[in-house]
């Protein structure tokens, strides 16, 4: 089956795409439309080619990915990657391109992970269970990324989901904590939020800019 988000448009996805393996196997053909973001779900392909929101969007997903780029960076904690990784989970039927990805070197050096190489040379996947992943909630992804990526990267093991919705002022910032049981979100004190797989605590900030557009900041401590 194919979940198609945003505008219709017709999508050729091969017949043999019938599985994890398969649809891994697309994307690394010529004839896949690499243009729009792909993933697969519990046996579905899902497609979206919804456009991005500007600042509730890609300048969240922009803000959060230089903070804790650096932080890793500076601290020595491991390698934080943007969305267009492809990061799949046999165990919990996923493969896609999270907002934003974290792998700590202990997990790097581990067997929780696997970096793939792509036909051209280079990684181009990662299979296993990093550390954190992030998500940006747009109109198209509400029920994906709310319901069934949260059940989908519990399954895969992954120790933090974060999740944000700028749809709404101020912005919604979550940090779900895996449990036996499933996730659990973090409390907030003061709206700050503590990562166990970073070692800070964080909070999400909205002002406005001399533009009069949104701004951003991921606040660290």
């Amino acid at each position: 089956m194919v979940k198609i988000l945003g505008e219709a448009e017709v999508i050729a996805v091969p017949a043999w795409v019938v599985d994890i393996e398969s649809f891994r196997r697309w994307t690394d053909s010529a004839d896949c439309p690499h243009e729009y973001r792909l993933g697969w779900l519990k046996g579905e392909v899902w497609i979206d080619m919804s456009k991005e929101q500007v600042f509730t969007h890609v300048l969240v997903k922009t803000k959060m990915g230089m903070r804790l780029a650096l932080l890793a960076e500076e601290e020595k904690l491991g390698l934080y990657l943007g969305d267009g990784l492809l990061l799949s989970n046999f165990a919990a039927d996923i493969s896609g391109n999270p907002d934003g990805t974290f792998l700590s070197y202990e997990t790097l050096r581990s067997d929780r992970v696997r970096l793939i190489e792509g036909k051209g040379g280079g990684f181009t996947e990662i299979q296993g269970s990093p550390d954190m992943v992030l998500e940006v909630v747009s109109a198209s992804s509400v029920q994906k990324d709310y319901e069934l990526l949260r059940q989908a990267y519990w399954e895969a093991g992954i120790r933090e989901y974060w999740l944000v919705d700028a749809r709404t002022e101020p912005p919604k910032f979550a940090i779900l904590r895996h449990t036996p049981r499933g996730y659990v979100t973090a409390r907030k004190q003061a709206g700050w939020i503590k990562s166990a797989v970073f070692g800070k605590a964080f909070r999400l900030t909205q002002t406005t800019s001399d533009l009069g557009h949104p701004k951003f900041t991921l606040e660290i401590r």
